[in-house]
């Protein structure tokens, strides 16, 4: 109790440092200037955290999860969604528990963080070594370069319900340099409106959503008849747990706080607020259009145009672009520091020095425009390391010593008897995530994956899309009357 209460007090006083300077150095401007920049710039509150925590989870994946759906059945999509919330929250908590073990060690040696982004691999790094730093890093950084990929995709795939006289790929391009702008915001400390904003925009998405499908009422002969096959049981499966997955920033958001220690059970409340959008609206679409969403990944493309779609999908592409910034900005940081410019007080200077990232995202995004199918490929073969095999694992081998598990930065949570208990929890997370989602998920993800690039091919133009109406065949009546003989 006592290393633990060292902990936390070593943090808050180095935090507190660096508020003051901070403080002292807005001082110098205008007071009116630096309330409304505080207000709507500096955020590092619990309640910044938790919105950052439920908006960075709930985004364009709220669009594929009907067409989970239709792959699991009403019964296990609900299941899944519960069952995989609980297990991304346990995880998360892991992550927060070894940050604050990690950051308390180095503080006791006089390390200071000011302008230094502490990330996941580095806290790996410090608990266990440079292997462990690059297995971290490795699976981080993919999972986030395609995270940041399938915004784009979702960006592209939106907007056409609105606007068909371009096709995807074309959107692909302009949303790719739209997103590009996100190298102008330094750190998490500095999404405090953009996560408040988010997190309302994907409530009206996800009520939109579920009032939508219930207003239009079920399609005639509607069928519902998922699971009919393990490939798709597992596709489904996989993107559930992708969806509750998205803690690969956790790390960054903690930093952005002024009190981290105090993050340890956000993700859960964010993750429980979640639930309220993601199982009404997920439930309602697929009650009313069954098995017709196995060929219709995005939600919007079954829903009739109107006004409040039209808001839906605008307010979507506007929560995609901050989602964007939220997946890339941890990429950014490690550029910065493979190049020697994370230190750099310039915006301007950063900001050019982090274009490179954008540009491998916008061509992979050309590539591999499969909505829907991508998030399954992506949750089994990245984030089921990312987020839930690799916290777990590194959670059992910090505390595998008396002596460790003795002067814990943090000890077992309140409701867990003893560190046996975490231990077995964390194994099941490692064999579950292991054979469950990556082995079956893994196998049927990229088996849909391999489906959609030979039914659709690579640069797709137009992945889903509906035929032009051009391409009909012209009434009879048009034909010169030699034709029809």
């Amino acid at each position: 109790m006592m290393r633990q209460k060292q902990g936390e007090e070593a943090i808050v006083s180095n935090m507190s440092e660096v508020e003051n300077e901070e403080q002292n150095n807005d001082q110098q401007e205008n007071q009116s200037m630096f309330s409304v920049k505080s207000f709507l710039w500096h955020g590092g509150s619990v309640w910044d955290a938790w919105f950052s925590c439920a908006s960075n989870q709930v985004a364009q994946v709220l669009l594929t999860l009907p067409y989970s759906f239709s792959q699991l059945g009403m019964v296990s999509g609900i299941v899944l969604q519960v069952f995989y919330g609980i297990m991304g929250s346990w995880t998360a908590y892991l992550i927060s528990v070894l940050y604050v073990e990690y950051r308390s060690r180095k503080e006791k040696e006089n390390v200071n963080f000011k302008n230094h982004v502490i990330q996941w691999f580095e806290v790996l790094d410090g608990l266990l070594g440079k292997y462990w730093k690059a297995l971290g890093l490795a699976f981080n950084c993919t999972f986030l370069l395609f995270g940041s990929v399938i915004q784009l995709i979702a960006c592209a795939s939106n907007i056409y319900y609105i606007n068909d006289k371009l096709d995807k790929r074309t959107w692909t391009y302009i949303f790719g340099a739209c997103c590009a702008t996100t190298v102008f915001i330094p750190s998490f400390h500095n999404y405090r409106i953009w996560s408040f904003l988010g997190l309302g925009m994907t409530t009206y998405t996800a009520w939109y959503l579920a009032i939508a499908a219930l207003v239009h009422g079920q399609v005639e002969n509607v069928t519902h008849s998922g699971p009919t096959k393990l490939v798709l049981y597992f596709t489904g499966a996989t993107n559930i747990l992708y969806t509750f997955g998205g803690h690969a920033v956790t790390v960054e958001i903690m930093h952005a706080m002024w009190k981290p220690q105090k993050f340890k059970y956000i993700y859960l409340l964010a993750t429980l607020y979640v639930f309220t959008l993601t199982i009404p609206s997920a439930a309602a679409v697929y009650w009313a259009f069954g098995d017709e969403l196995l060929n219709h990944s995005n939600a919007f493309s079954l829903l009739p145009k109107n006004a409040f779609r039209d808001s839906a999908v605008i307010l979507m592409l506007i929560h995609q672009f901050i989602t964007f910034g939220f997946a890339c900005t941890p990429l950014y940081f490690v550029w910065e520091k493979v190049i020697g410019m994370h230190h750099t007080k310039s915006i301007c200077m950063r900001a050019l020095a982090r274009l490179p990232v954008v540009i491998p995202i916008w061509f992979l995004a050309i590539i591999f425009p499969f909505f829907g199918p991508i998030n399954s490929a992506v949750g089994a073969l990245l984030v089921s390391f990312t987020v839930y095999i690799i916290p777990s694992l590194a959670h059992m081998l910090t505390y595998r010593k008396s002596s460790a598990r003795q002067n814990a930065a943090e000890k077992p949570p309140f409701f867990m008897p003893s560190w046996t208990a975490m231990y077995v929890i964390n194994a099941f997370v490692v064999v579950w995530v292991l054979v469950v989602g990556f082995g079956f998920g893994g196998w049927a993800s990229m088996t849909n994956f391999i489906k959609q690039i030979d039914t659709f091919g690579l640069f797709a133009k137009c992945y889903q899309c509906k035929p032009p109406v051009v391409a009909a065949a012209p009434p009879p009546h048009s034909h010169p009357p030699s034709l029809h003989h």
